[in-house]
């Protein structure tokens, strides 16, 4: 087993840690849609860069909606 040389303060190990903590994930605006979207990633309506790039399915047809 491991032993350590000596004992580790507790402002080293919150020195240490201080980069563990979660950061916001950095959001851009689409310049089609204007919807809000995670930086290189594509859309929730399949647009990445002003192009559409996918073709999304709806999860749902119109007629099972009214239903």
């Amino acid at each position: 087993m491991a032993v350590q040389k000596s004992k580790v303060s507790r402002s080293r190990k919150g020195q240490r840690r201080s980069h563990h903590a979660l950061k916001n994930a950095s959001l851009s605006t689409d310049s089609v849609t204007g919807e809000k979207h995670r930086r290189h990633h594509v859309t929730d309506d399949g647009f990445y860069k002003g192009k559409k790039v996918l073709e999304i399915k709806e999860k749902y047809s119109e007629e099972e909606i009214e239903e």
